[in-house]
């Protein structure tokens, strides 16, 4: 499988950590990045932590997208 554009800052790839979404041009998940701004890391440390492999704006990509398929697909986060 080839890279898969997700958005300007993520993508797919299958040889790339099992096809998840990550950053482009890391090995990053976009879900770890999630995890962290959900129990309220500041973004700078979060780009610190990560040694500013990527920017604030693929984080606030990351979470456009998490939003937008939260919106999009409601029956199907249904437990």
């Amino acid at each position: 499988m080839k890279e898969k554009t997700i958005g300007r800052y993520i993508v797919t790839d299958s040889a790339i950590c099992h096809g998840e979404p990550v950053f482009r041009g890391t090995r990053i998940l976009v879900a770890d990045v999630l995890e962290q701004v959900a129990n309220g890391m500041a973004w700078e440390a979060i780009i610190d932590e990560w040694r500013g492999a990527f920017t604030k704006n693929a984080i606030a990509e990351a979470i456009r997208i998490a939003r937008d398929m939260l919106l999009s697909h409601p029956s199907e986060l249904v437990v």
